[in-house]
């Protein structure tokens, strides 16, 4: 007899995350560095096998919500209110997203985890490709909303720069109205935020 997909989804998914809780665990405990995945296969009793099932590689067990993250963010554009532009989608689902970081922020092993994100080449370079594909997920889906070509210039600039202002927006003391005032200006352009110049 089969089981029942959702009860197969909720083991898969019980499974991914007892395997990211255990990569978070270890590499956090000993270093990115001395953990194999084994050693965290091992510690969520799970074979290696089971693992590459579900994690393509040991960098992707500290990114376990890579997925979901892009998908969130080609939502915020495909699934936008009528009449909402797509910059102000992106704004708002920035922002969203920011609050949500400060949720995990407060976990004390957050701190942690971006030193260990940070000081590891190896994630330092997944991160950047993770954010190359979000660029292209999200250029696709402006070009959609738009009807516009693929590789269509105007929808990849829109996409980089909504991607790459998280960090200015993050790192600034006001991250509210820093976002309006980005999201603003790729909304209406430079010279309508500073005519004359």
């Amino acid at each position: 007899m089969t089981e029942p997909t959702g009860r197969r989804e909720r083991k898969k998914a019980q499974t991914r995350q007892a395997l990211a809780d255990a990569a978070l665990e270890l590499f956090l405990e000993r270093g990115y560095d001395q953990v194999g995945v084994k050693d965290v296969a091992d510690a969520a009793d799970v074979s290696v096998t089971t693992l590459f099932k579900h994690f393509t590689g040991k960098e992707a067990l500290v990114f376990d919500q890579d997925d979901d993250l892009e998908a969130a963010l080609v939502a915020a554009v495909r699934d936008r209110p009528p009449g909402q532009s797509i910059p102000q989608a992106l704004r708002d689902h920035l922002l969203m997203s920011q609050s949500q970081l400060a949720v995990h922020a407060a976990d004390p092993r957050f701190a942690d985890f971006a030193r260990m994100v940070q000081e590891t080449p190896a994630l330092r370079d997944y991160a950047q490709r993770m954010w190359t594909r979000y660029e292209s997920a999200l250029t696709r889906a402006i070009a959609e909303a738009v009807g516009a070509p693929e590789d269509d210039v105007s929808c990849a600039a829109l996409a980089r720069f909504a991607l790459e202002s998280r960090s200015l927006i993050l790192g600034h003391a006001e991250p509210r109205r820093a976002a309006d005032e980005v999201f603003a200006l790729l909304e209406h352009g430079w010279a309508a935020s500073h005519p004359g110049n």
